[in-house]
């Protein structure tokens, strides 16, 4: 951590703290996601100077899930993962709705066959879909 996230009262523009805690792996795409709308602090679209302080609560879209961290640390460089980790404290309700949708998903994929139909079984396919309407 910096020495200006040990001071008392610091402020750390949420482009680079995005990118300190490792949720966005280079600080442009930090940017491009804040001005996405992507990047929520109490329900407000937050823009890419807005300061972060500790206790703020923020909800980060990436792709599919919505993760909702409240923030315990202020860093503006990019360090090991286990430090980052220590930089936020995701709420057990955003943990619980990601399982749950990661369950969704995985349920959903089940219905997909993990491979393609050889030529017997596309026979059989056929010779289902040509009987299916008489």
């Amino acid at each position: 951590m910096s020495a200006r996230a040990d001071s008392e009262g610091a402020r750390v523009r949420v482009d680079k703290w995005l990118w300190a805690a490792r949720f966005f792996k280079t600080r442009s795409l930090a940017k491009a996601a804040i001005e996405g709308g992507q990047v929520h602090c109490d329900g407000q679209r937050v823009k890419v100077s807005r300061e972060v302080v500790p206790g703020m609560t923020l909800t980060i879209r990436q792709g599919h899930e919505h993760k909702t961290v409240v923030v315990l640390g202020l860093s503006e460089v990019r360090g090991p993962a286990p430090v980052a980790q220590q930089l936020y404290e995701e709420t057990p309700d955003s943990v619980e709705a990601r399982a749950r949708l990661a369950e969704q998903r995985k349920a959903m994929n089940l219905a997909h066959p993990d491979h393609r139909p050889n030529k017997k079984e596309r026979r059989q396919i056929h010779r289902f879909q040509n009987n299916w309407g008489e």
